[in-house]
């Protein structure tokens, strides 16, 4: 059962710290290709944000956002592996910051190929945010195993 947990931690966070590898080799001067799409949907989401609850996001050099989430991707998987809730706290932050932001669906019309396309990418981080949430609590839940005490042996006279 161990390791059947360790290989599961293992695969789920694969896809974290690939993720952030290839991220990293990308990263350049600029912040990579992931600083370019990103910029636009920030500011898009900036500009929704601040058009209908009034409320105005800091200005951020989009290469330290970049560089902020391969941190948080390659370190939460890497401590997720070895059953760490810090580094499923560290995905979490990255899925709840990063997911409304890249898959900006919201943005386009429900008829749209984009829309589509966006909205199930974003199902689908929603559920890899759920599977984190589980781990949590089921680390939380289960006790500890307590060591085994030794019942005494009878005198026998």
């Amino acid at each position: 059962m161990a390791f059947a947990s360790f290989l599961g931690r293992l695969l789920f966070a694969t896809l974290f710290i690939l993720s952030a590898y290839q991220q990293f080799i990308e990263y350049g001067v600029d912040g990579g290709p992931a600083a370019k799409s990103l910029t636009p949907k920030f500011d898009a989401l900036r500009y929704r944000l601040h058009s209908q609850l009034a409320f105005q996001l800091p200005q951020i050099h989009i290469k330290y956002a970049v560089a902020g989430a391969i941190a948080l991707k390659g370190l939460g998987g890497v401590l997720f592996i070895f059953g760490s809730n810090l580094g499923a706290t560290l995905l979490i932050l990255h899925q709840l910051i990063a997911t409304p932001i890249l898959y900006d669906f919201y943005n386009y019309s429900s008829e749209d190929k984009e829309f589509i396309k966006l909205f199930i990418q974003f199902t689908q981080n929603i559920s890899l945010l759920g599977a984190l949430l589980f781990f949590i609590d089921m680390k939380n839940t289960f006790p500890k195993r307590q060591p085994k005490k030794k019942t005494p042996k009878t005198k026998t006279y």
